[in-house]
């Protein structure tokens, strides 16, 4: 059996191609019409104020992410970047922070970068730390600073209490549980979220339920809290 033509297998690719670069611009069609149904204008401009406003919105978190950066920078004693990261985390990190369109979460991803970049930080930039901060929400992020704002070598066994989140938390107790009350339920969600990335661990009942009334901290949420808290020189 004699092999393909080269001319031929480079023939298909291209069909190959065109296929795909049509079903693309079919669908980009037919959000653009979407769009104009709701603006009353064409299926142009519909495409053309979606993608433009998209555009504005990146740059405009670009460009707070640069300032806040600089800004950091400058509160961690640094003249100068003293250390490189590398690509395969430099771009993940750099993505997720620029489009990042709360401000508080923009600020724990500048923080992450500056401290990478600080090889005076006893921070090690981990891909875990950019996985983590891309899949927590602004409550998430405040509760999980909050609960590390205790003393890990405390907390560690004793747990933290946390039935008064996302307002107060307070260093468990030996034999407690039982006069505790649990949070309110989207604080439970919080927390629940926050367990499955390995930030705390929830108790469990005997039964294996989940108990909210008392959390532990973990080494990934302590390391991860302090990578994304400036370290000044």
């Amino acid at each position: 059996m004699s092999a393909e033509n080269p001319a031929s297998e480079t023939a298909k690719a291209v069909q190959e191609v065109a296929k795909s670069t049509g079903k693309a611009i079919d669908a980009g069609e037919k959000f653009g019409s979407f769009i104009s149904r709701f603006v009353a204008g064409s299926i142009e401009q519909g495409m053309g104020i979606f993608e433009d406003k998209l555009k504005y919105m990146r740059w405009e978190r670009q460009v707070r992410l640069m300032q806040r950066a600089e800004q950091l920078q400058l509160e961690a004693g640094l003249n100068r970047l003293t250390r490189a990261i590398p690509l395969k985390l430099a771009v993940p990190l750099l993505e997720a922070a620029s489009i990042e369109d709360d401000d508080n979460l923009q600020d724990l991803w500048a923080r992450l970068l500056v401290n990478a970049a600080n090889d005076h930080s006893h921070t090690t930039l981990k891909r875990a730390y950019i996985s983590v901060l891309e899949q927590i929400t602004p409550l998430e992020a405040a509760i999980l600073l909050k609960i590390y704002t205790l003393p890990y070598d405390q907390t560690r066994h004793g747990g933290v209490v946390v039935g008064k989140l996302p307002d107060e938390v307070a260093i468990g107790k030996d034999g407690e549980t039982d006069v505790l009350a649990e949070p309110e339920e989207e604080v439970r969600l919080a927390l629940a979220n926050l367990a499955r990335l390995g930030c705390i661990v929830i108790g469990k009942s005997w039964g294996g339920g989940e108990i909210f009334k008392k959390v532990n901290p973990t080494l990934l949420g302590k390391s991860f809290v302090e990578a994304c808290t400036l370290q000044v020189a």
